[in-house]
C-alpha cells in the first residue's frame, strides 16, 4: 500500500472474505478453480456443482419514481437469477436494469460479474431471492477473483447476509411500473 492509500482504495478479494469468515468463526473453504471464471453465471459448470447450490449477486441501476438513481444488489441463485422486471414491480419503480460494469465495481467494491454476497457496503441496498434455501449443504459463490470461489454451508451464509429477503418469482401485473421497466 503506497502512501496515502487506504484499505478502502482496493478492491475486495478472497483473502478479505476469508480474514472476515475467521473473525466471524465460520467454517469455510476458498476453492482455487481449475479454470478462471469471467462472472458468477460460470460457477455450476466451473465447480461441478448444479446451479441452485450457487449463489450469486446482481446489480441494478434503478430509476425512480421522483427521477433519482438508485444501485441495488440481488443475492440469488444461479438457477434463478433475478429479471428486471420483478425487481421493477418489487420496488414500485419506473426502470429497472442491469448495472455497468464501472458502477458494479464503485459501488460493492468488487470485479463486476465476480460480486460476493459478503462484505457489502452498508450503504448498498441488497435483495436476498427466497427461493436460497438455509440448510446444511454446501453452496458456492463468487470471491471478487477469477480463480477462486468461496465454499460454506447455505446456512451459514443466509446468516451473515444483510439486506430484505423478497419474493421475486411472483408475476407483476401488466401495466404496473414493473411491466413497463421489464419491457425496456
Amino acid at each position: 500500500m503506497e502512501q496515502g492509500e487506504t484499505e478502502e482504495d482496493f478492491m475486495k478479494d478472497a483473502l478479505a472474505i476469508h480474514r472476515w469468515l475467521l473473525a466471524h468463526q465460520v467454517h469455510h473453504e476458498i476453492v482455487r478453480l481449475p479454470r478462471p471464471m469471467t462472472c458468477a453465471e460460470e460457477l455450476p459448470e466451473t465447480v461441478s456443482s448444479t446451479p441452485g447450490r450457487c449463489v450469486v449477486v446482481t446489480v441494478f441501476d434503478v430509476a425512480t419514481r421522483i427521477g433519482d438513481e438508485v444501485v441495488v444488489a440481488v443475492v440469488s441463485t444461479a438457477a434463478a437469477p433475478p429479471q428486471p422486471g420483478a425487481v421493477g414491480g418489487l420496488l414500485g419503480v419506473r426502470q429497472v436494469r442491469r448495472a455497468p460494469a464501472f458502477l458494479v465495481n464503485s459501488a460493492t467494491d468488487y470485479t463486476d460479474g465476480l460480486v460476493c454476497p459478503l462484505l457489502l457496503p452498508e450503504s448498498l441496498p441488497v435483495l436476498i431471492d427466497d427461493r436460497l434455501v438455509a440448510d446444511d449443504a454446501p453452496v458456492f459463490t463468487a470471491t471478487g477473483e477469477r480463480h477462486t470461489a468461496l465454499f460454506l454451508r447455505a446456512l451459514d451464509l443466509l446468516t451473515l447476509l444483510r439486506g430484505k429477503t423478497v419474493d421475486l418469482r411472483a408475476p407483476r401485473p401488466r401495466g404496473t411500473h414493473g411491466a413497463v421497466a421489464a419491457r425496456h
